[in-house]
C-alpha cells in the first residue's frame, strides 16, 4: 500500500482523471515522483467501478482502492445490506474478509465484527478505508482465518465465508471444496466456533451438490437484483437435519420479488394450454429451481414440464414478467410477417429447438418494439408462437 495516493494532490488528480482512458495516463506517465501511472491508473479503474456497486465508499474522501479483481469480486452493498438483515448477534468472524463491504454492513448488527484477509497489503488497505469510513466496530486481523481460528479459543454468534470461486491455479471451480477455503473440509472446524455459519458461494454453483457438501443448511436463499442471479446465501446451524427453506429474492428499483418454499417440496403443477396471460419466472426462481412450487402455489398453470412458462385465464401478481397473450400462431415464417408487419419484436425461446438467433435471421425480425414473442413447446408437444404485450407491475 503506497500512502502517497492519498495525498491530496492525488486525490485530486485521480478525480479529475476519473472518466479518463487509463492507458493514456499510463502511456502519457505520473506526474507524482512517488506514485507510479500504473497505480493511479489502478486507483482510477477500481473507483470508477465503485460509483454505483459501492456509492458509500466512491464518495467518502481518501478511500484507498485495490486492484479491479478485488472489487469485482466483492459484494455490492445492495447485496451486503440483505445478507446482514439475516443475521444479528453480539459478535461475527469474517474468516474471508475481502474488501470488507460485507463486514460494514455485519458491523451494524453487531458489537464486534473480526475481519480476516491472508491478503496483508488488502487488510492495510480495508483498515485504512473503515477509519475513513468512521467504522470503530471491526478489527481486521492480516492472517489466514481458519489458521487464526485454529488458534483461537473465541465463540462467535455467527462465522461468516465467502470462499473464493477459484482454486490455486486461478482457475474457476464450480463445487464448493474447490473453492477457497475448503469449507465442507474444515466444517467441524467453524462449527466448534459458532453454532450458526452464513456461506456466501456464485450463483454458478449447483445448489442441490452444495446442499450434500455443507450438510447442516436450513436456509438457501438466491439473491438476484434487477434480474441477475449475484449470489447464492446458506445458512447453517450446528447439527441441523430438517427441512430446508429456500427462499428467492429479486431485488429491483421500486419493489422485491420474494418467492419461498421448501427445498425439493413434492408439489405438483398443473398444466394447461395458453389462456389469457402468460407468466415468466425472474432469474431467482429459475436458479431454485422452484418450477412446481410456483404453479402450485400460485395457482398458474404450466405450458409444458419443460418450458418453465405458466398461464392463467385471470391476471395475478407474479414474481416474474406477465404479458397479455393477444394471439397463438403455430412457427410459420410466413404467417409470422402477416401478424407483425412491422417486423419488430422481443423474442423469448423456452423449451424450442431454435435459438433467437436462429429466429431472427429466418423471419427477418429485428429487436425491440411493444411486441414480445415467445417460442416454446405447449403440452401437447406442438411448436407455438405466442404474440404477447408486457403487463406493467402495479
Amino acid at each position: 500500500m503506497n500512502s502517497l495516493i492519498l495525498d491530496t494532490e492525488v486525490q485530486l488528480f485521480i478525480n479529475k482523471h476519473l472518466y479518463d482512458d487509463p492507458v493514456k495516463l499510463i502511456l502519457k506517465g505520473s506526474p507524482f515522483p512517488e506514485v507510479s501511472a500504473q497505480e493511479l491508473a489502478e486507483q482510477i479503474i477500481s473507483k470508477k467501478k465503485c460509483k454505483t456497486k459501492l456509492p458509500t465508499w466512491f464518495v467518502t474522501d481518501k478511500i484507498y482502492y485495490p486492484n479491479k479483481l478485488n472489487i469485482e469480486q466483492t459484494s455490492s452493498e445492495i447485496t451486503a445490506k440483505y445478507k446482514a438483515d439475516l443475521i444479528y448477534g453480539d459478535n461475527l468472524l469474517d474468516i474471508t474478509g475481502g474488501f470488507g463491504v460485507d463486514d460494514l454492513a455485519f458491523a451494524e448488527r453487531f458489537s464486534k465484527v473480526l475481519h480476516c484477509e491472508i491478503d496483508k497489503e488488502l487488510s492495510e488497505i480495508v483498515a485504512h478505508n473503515y477509519k475513513r469510513l468512521g467504522v470503530n466496530n471491526i478489527k481486521t486481523i492480516a492472517d489466514n482465518g481458519l489458521n487464526y481460528l485454529a488458534r483461537s479459543k473465541e465463540k462467535f454468534d455467527w462465522i461468516y465465508s465467502d470462499p473464493s470461486r477459484r482454486n490455486k491455479t486461478k482457475e474457476r471451480v464450480f463445487l464448493l471444496k474447490d473453492c477457497l477455503p475448503d469449507i465442507p473440509e474444515n466444517l467441524d472446524l467453524l462449527f466448534e466456533h459458532a453454532d450458526q455459519i452464513l456461506i456466501k458461494v456464485s450463483p454458478v454453483l449447483d445448489i442441490s451438490s452444495t446442499i450434500s457438501e455443507l450438510k447442516s443448511a436450513y436456509e438457501i436463499h438466491v439473491l438476484a437484483v434487477n434480474n441477475e442471479v449475484k449470489e447464492l446465501l446458506f445458512l447453517l446451524k450446528k447439527d441441523y437435519s430438517g427441512q430446508i427453506l429456500i427462499k428467492t429474492i429479486n431485488i429491483k428499483k421500486d419493489t422485491n420479488e420474494v418467492f419461498q418454499s421448501i427445498y425439493n417440496s413434492s408439489y405438483e403443477p398443473t398444466y394447461f394450454l395458453p389462456e389469457s396471460y402468460l407468466y415468466e419466472p425472474n432469474p431467482a426462481i429459475l436458479k431454485a429451481g422452484l418450477f412446481n412450487e410456483v404453479s402450485n402455489q400460485l395457482n398458474i398453470h404450466k405450458l409444458h414440464s419443460n418450458s418453465h412458462l405458466y398461464t392463467s385465464r385471470n391476471l395475478t401478481e407474479f414474481p416474474g414478467r406477465r404479458f397479455r397473450i393477444l394471439q397463438i400462431t403455430p412457427y410459420d415464417k410466413k404467417q409470422l410477417k402477416r401478424l407483425i408487419p412491422s417486423k419488430k419484436a422481443n423474442i423469448t425461446v423456452r423449451n424450442f429447438p431454435e435459438t433467437v438467433a436462429q429466429i431472427r435471421k429466418r423471419t427477418g425480425f429485428k429487436e425491440g418494439g411493444d411486441l414480445y414473442l415467445f417460442f416454446t413447446t405447449d403440452l401437447n408437444n406442438k411448436h407455438v408462437v405466442l404474440i404477447c404485450e408486457k403487463v406493467i407491475q402495479k
